[in-house]
């Protein structure tokens, strides 16, 4: 999954260059970080609808929605794919891959 979110990251920094009017993910980051933003959240939201639903069949394109556009804002704020996994790597060692930090240890060291 790794190899494709690291695909997901470059194909988003290659439209940035693109015209907005030939690329969405052109015309979505010329409207800057507050807009990709929004995008993020109504994804994370509709993510939850089906959820709650239980509506699986929905929950999948949604979900790809939601981390295409999570991307989109790592790309904008220049967080690579490498940064998130060594962020996992960093918790796996602490308290297992399937645990939340608590909020005292979630600052980088």
């Amino acid at each position: 999954m790794s190899s494709r979110i690291k695909r997901l990251y470059e194909a988003v920094e290659g439209e940035r260059s693109r015209s907005p009017a030939r690329s969405k993910t052109a015309r979505l980051m010329s409207l800057g970080r507050d807009k990709m933003a929004q995008k993020l959240g109504e994804e994370a939201v509709e993510v939850v609808i089906c959820a709650t639903r239980g509506d699986r069949e929905q929950l999948i394109p949604e979900s790809v929605d939601l981390l295409y556009h999570l991307v989109v804002l790592w790309a904008e704020l220049g967080v690579k794919p490498a940064d998130i996994w060594a962020e996992m790597d960093r918790r796996e060692e602490a308290l297992g891959l399937a645990e939340k930090l608590p909020k005292t240890m979630l600052q980088v060291v």
